[in-house]
């Protein structure tokens, strides 16, 4: 099992990608086809989300399981302590070491469709980096990373109190941190800049949504609270064909992730949205990482 401290290296960028779990069987096999096209240009590792409240949690940990056997790349769940006590989160745990899982996302989850604010779970966890505390005491052959905003989480009275739980969630025994989706690199900077200072020391992952179409983002970013550029939101508008905003979008993310690198990110994690038509000719254009030879 790879340690996820060794992905993230000097000299080279890192490439991971999140999947979710399909809601239809056709879904699912699309989805392992899209994943096969981009396994060509060697990520370092595979994520998949779940829905909100742990409801998809067993497809989750089925979708990563077969996306290793198949494609033999290091796969890490999601984990959050919605909805769970600890027991609970303990066996699921468990099931990820059978499943051969090498990395866990920790995170503490939102709300149950349908309910506005997070509730503790009779005998669970109410804050991420106790998720991290027991996953590093009880399963250390995990690697974790966890989530930074550089927007600021919504629910965060403050960018400093924001920061000061994320520094606990290193502290509590997280390798890495993967950001929230954003828009403006200034943004990740001074986020970046900001952990620096206060001796988060954890290689810090931007998170990039490549933008498939206008309609697309605005509900992405209406839950997240990311900013959208104006500038982005009118070249987008100039046109509502499909190709014009796919193409688009993948000029937009290519702008934005050659700047992170000259910037000397460790990383670049990809919200991929279980497409590969925009992702591929990202990582074409990054010319970071060589296909594979078909053969």
């Amino acid at each position: 099992m790879k340690k996820l401290n060794d992905v993230y290296r000097a000299g080279r960028v890192a490439i991971s990608i999140e999947l979710f779990p399909p809601k239809t069987t056709a879904g699912e096999q699309a989805l392992y086809e899209h994943v096969r096209k981009m396994i060509e240009y060697g990520p370092d590792f595979v994520t998949c989300t779940y829905g909100a409240g742990g409801s998809t949690r067993d497809k989750t940990l089925e979708i990563v399981r077969q996306v290793k056997t198949k494609f033999g790349v290091p796969v890490a769940s999601h984990l959050t302590v919605v909805g769970s006590t600890v027991d609970q989160l303990r066996e699921y745990l468990q099931q990820a070491v059978q499943a051969d899982v090498d990395y866990v996302v920790a995170l503490r989850g939102d709300p149950p469709q349908g309910e506005t604010s997070f509730q503790v779970t009779a005998g669970g966890l109410r804050y991420a980096c106790e998720l991290v505390e027991l996953i590093h005491r009880e399963f250390p052959q995990f690697g974790v990373a966890v989530a930074g905003y550089p927007e600021k989480h919504q629910e965060a009275a403050s960018f400093d109190s924001d920061l000061g739980y994320l520094k606990n969630k290193v502290d509590a025994g997280s390798d890495l941190v993967i950001t929230q989706l954003f828009f403006d690199n200034r943004d990740f900077l001074r986020f970046r800049d900001r952990c620096d200072a206060i001796g988060i020391r954890a290689p810090i992952v931007p998170g990039i949504l490549p933008v498939t179409n206008l309609k697309q983002i605005r509900r992405i970013a209406s839950l997240c609270g990311a900013n959208i550029p104006q500038s982005f939101i009118d070249h987008l508008a100039r046109s509502d064909q499909p190709e014009w905003q796919l193409q688009a979008g993948i000029e937009f993310a290519l702008t934005q992730v050659h700047e992170l690198i000259r910037q000397g990110v460790p990383g670049l994690h990809f919200y991929v949205l279980n497409q590969s038509q925009a992702m591929l000719a990202i990582l074409e254009g990054l010319q970071i990482r060589s296909p594979r030879s078909s053969g």
